[in-house]
Order: C-alpha cells, then sequence, then structure tokens
C-alpha cells in the first residue's frame, strides 16, 4: 500500500510537469519552447519528457507510474524470516552494508541470488528501525538523554563561555568582541559569578572561577565542555589543589550541556537590551550585565524549581553547608604551573629569562609554579624535594669560576675493569658446563668388550 501510494505521488508530480505540453493550442514552436524551459528547471533531459509524453499517450496517468512499483511489487518484498536474519545480521555487525548483508544470505542458502533488492531491504530496514543512519545513533548515544539535577548547592558547577558584543576597547577605539565567562549552580541555577571579558584564552576563565569560589566557597565538582580553555593542565591541578572533581562532557553530546544552553538563551535577551543602550566600555557593559543578573534572572521565578522558587531563594534556603577555602590554599591554587628542562648549567628559560634552579637537577623536568601577575620569583617543584624559591639568573661582567658539578654526579675512579672480570668469570663458568660428552683418553682397550 505504501508504495502504491508512493508510485501515484510520482506520477502527480509528472503530470504537473507535462500539464502545460497537453494543452489544446500548443503548436510545435510553442511545445519545443515549453520543454526547454520545463528541462531547464527540473534538469530532466528532452529525451525522458518525450518519454513521459508518451506514456500518457499510450496508458494515461498510470503511464506515468514509475516500472517496478505495483504489478512487481509482491514479487519483490522481502520474507518475514529473511527480514529477521537481515536484521540479525545488522545488529551484530552495525557497520555491514545491505549489499553486504544480501550477500550473506545469499552464501547461507536462506534467499535466491537476485531474488533480493538493495533498495527493497534497505527500506524494509529503515521501516524496522534499523537502517545505518538508526545504528549510529543508537552506537553514539543508546537512548535519548534523561534530565539530572543535584540535589544540593554547590555539588556540581557548570560553566561556559558565550560570545558577546563589539565594544570599542582597542587602542586606537577600534571595535572587538567580548566574551562572557559565567559559573552557576546546578542544583539552584545560580549563577555564582559572570562577566565580560576583552580576551578568549584561559585567563578568564581563571578569573571568574576564582572570584566565584571567593565568594560562595568551593563546589565538589566542576563540569566543562572540551574548549581548550577549559582543557588545561592549570585546570587539572587547580582542582586538585582545591579538592574538586573535574568533569568534562563526552565529545559530541550536546546534551550534555543542555544547562548550559538555556541559560546562554536567557542572556541573548540581556544583550537584546543592552544594544539599545549602546555601551561605549567593558565596565559598562559590566554594570548593565550584573544590575540585569539580579533583577531578571537571580531573582526571578524559576520553573525548573520547586515552587517555582528564585535560583537566588534556592540557593539562600539550602541547608547543605558552604566549604569556604582559605586565603592560602585559593592563591596556591590558582598560580600557574609550567613544565622546564633544565640544561646543563643548572638553569632554565621561562619568560624570555634565566632562572638558576641547580646542578643537581640537570637534565631533569621541574614543575615551575609562578603567579602570571609576577614573575620575579618562581617556585620550583620536583618529586622528591621540598619546593623552593628561585629568581631570575643575574649576569655580571666577567664569567666567573666555573661551578663543581656534586660529587654524585661526578665520574668515579676505578682500578679496574669490572665489565672485563665479569666476562672472564661468566667464560669460565660456560667453559664448565660445556665439558664434552664422552673422554676418550678415560676409554681404554677392553672396557667396552672389544677392541676400539
Amino acid at each position: 500500500m505504501r508504495d502504491h501510494r508512493k508510485a501515484e505521488e510520482i506520477a502527480a508530480q509528472r503530470m504537473q510537469l507535462l500539464s502545460p505540453l497537453l494543452a489544446e493550442d500548443v503548436d510545435a514552436a510553442k511545445a519545443r519552447k515549453l520543454r526547454a524551459q520545463i528541462c531547464a528547471q527540473t534538469g530532466l533531459s528532452e529525451r525522458t519528457l518525450r518519454r513521459y509524453l508518451a506514456r500518457y499517450r499510450e496508458n494515461g496517468f498510470g503511464g506515468l507510474k514509475p516500472k517496478g512499483k505495483g504489478e512487481r511489487l509482491n514479487q519483490e518484498a522481502v520474507p518475514a524470516n529473511i527480514l529477521e536474519q537481515a536484521i540479525l545480521l545488522r545488529r551484530e555487525a552495525p557497520g555491514r552494508s545491505v549489499a553486504q548483508i544480501i550477500q550473506i544470505l545469499e552464501w547461507e542458502g536462506l534467499a535466491e541470488p537476485g531474488r533480493i533488492k538493495r533498495s527493497t531491504l534497505q527500506e524494509k530496514l529503515a521501516e524496522k528501525g534499523y537502517s545505518a543512519r538508526h545504528m549510529r545513533m543508537y552506537a553514539d548515544t543508546g537512548v535519548a538523554a534523561r534530565r539530572f539535577q543535584k540535589r544540593h548547592r554547590n555539588q556540581l558547577w557548570h560553566s561556559d563561555i558565550k560570545y558577546g558584543p563589539y565594544l570599542p576597547i582597542g587602542p586606537d577605539g577600534a571595535k572587538k568582541q567580548v566574551y562572557l565567562v559565567s559559573f552557576f549552580d546546578d542544583a539552584t541555577r545560580f549563577v555564582m559569578h559572570g562577566e565580560f571579558y576583552p580576551t578568549l584564552d584561559q585567563i578568564i576563565v581563571e578569573n571568574c572561577f576564582r572570584q566565584a569560589i571567593q565568594k560562595y566557597g568551593a563546589p565538589e565538582a566542576v563540569f566543562f565542555d572540551n574548549g581548550k580553555q577549559y582543557r588545561t593542565r592549570w585546570m587539572t591541578r587547580a582542582c586538585a589543589k582545591m579538592g574538586i572533581r573535574l568533569l568534562y562532557a563526552k565529545p559530541y553530546a550536546p546534551e550534555a550541556t543542555g544547562k548550559v544552553e538555556r541559560f546562554n538563551r536567557v542572556v541573548d535577551a540581556f544583550l537584546a537590551e543592552a544594544a539599545l543602550e549602546k555601551p561605549q566600555s567593558l565596565d559598562k557593559l559590566n554594570e548593565l550585565f550584573w544590575v540585569w543578573l539580579e533583577e531578571c534572572y537571580q531573582n526571578k521565578p524559576h520553573s525548573a524549581l520547586a515552587n517555582n522558587q528564585s535560583p537566588a531563594a534556592a540557593y539562600r534556603s539550602d541547608s547543605k553547608a558552604i566549604r569556604f577555602l582559605d586565603a592560602e590554599t585559593i592563591a596556591s591554587a590558582f598560580l600557574h604551573c609550567e613544565e622546564r628542562k633544565v640544561d646543563k648549567a643548572g638553569c632554565i628559560s621561562f619568560a624570555g629569562k634565566k632562572y638558576e634552579v641547580g646542578l643537581n637537577f640537570i637534565g631533569c623536568k621541574v614543575d615551575v609554579v609562578y603567579d602570571p601577575a609576577d614573575t620575579a620569583e618562581l617556585t620550583i617543584e620536583y618529586e622528591g624535594h621540598v619546593p623552593f624559591k628561585v629568581k631570575p639568573l643575574v649576569i655580571g661582567e666577567r664569567t666567573g669560576e666555573r661551578p663543581r658539578l656534586p660529587e654524585y654526579l661526578q665520574s668515579q675512579t676505578a682500578e679496574s675493569s669490572r665489565l672485563l672480570s665479569a666476562a672472564a668469570k661468566r667464560n669460565k663458568q660456560r667453559r664448565e658446563q660445556q665439558a664434552p660428552a664422552v673422554i676418550y683418553r678415560a676409554v681404554r682397550k677392553g672396557e667396552v668388550g672389544g677392541s676400539v
């Protein structure tokens, strides 16, 4: 029934194409012109168009139906038992093509060669939900994502970067795009901190994260997408220092960051209003954003919260205690960390300067912990050693005396070659183990019952 209906739809479309040519007042010249127009609009060849006309004049509307979909429908249908085996073959190996499935069915003797058409089996598999597209969807996400929401505040924070408007913040007054970074709580939808920044790098994420923690304590976990501003070595180190679990969304799974995307759509309303104000500085834009955030989001009823509470009310009324961190822990966690290799002079290169680490670390890779705003003093961390401070190397007018290597790094004087001594000992053992099986000098005449 479905194939018959589809054939009639195709015939109706072809009839619409031919209708201008079937008018009574169409002469040869006008018909030629009409055929050229139809071919140009549809991409059909004139030969195909003439064939449609001939079929219509011979068999009427039925002649315009595609062959193979009417009379031969029952002949090309896939039997239920063969379709069941085809589905099983597709489930066993989702990457199998329809042609491969048909080949296996024919080789196993389940279907006669040429009996099953590829297009027919492909259509039947799609009807049952086993097309190649369906199988890819099942493999990627399994089933539709279900919503989740944490029970208490500060159990999970989300964050994202949203592209903002262009503002005249360049050195010459040129307009540059600004970027909004926001952190918000999963359970209460409360925005911990949000701010527009002039650059797009990991520094803006660090700044926003730090302000959120200083105001509302540390979360148990944070959930980010896979943007390069979030997937950094610094983020891994900082979260470890503060006891925060670091989670990333699965690649190519936009449903995992649905709450962030929903908040970004709410921010679009602010951007539309801000465009009417025409702010001329980043400070003015942030001032407008914070007022809007407080009045139009934080203290506004939210449909996803119980009793339509506002995010601010939901966050304040939560009974879960907030875990605040001391200033020293936060300062230590938000320092940057990079790896450097110590050269043969016991120094490292950092930010265009040389820092003397020590000859004990020659050839080692050490962690350099620093404050981006002040590199006058660095902290060096190396496994098994207490962290220590280093300052830029002062280069004087004279070279000075070459420093001596530590004693344990200097060459050791040897009285003899241990390699050759060990080799001689091993050679002696080898000779003893490889003694001949028969010693002919020990065999006397007559001892074995005869002359030798």
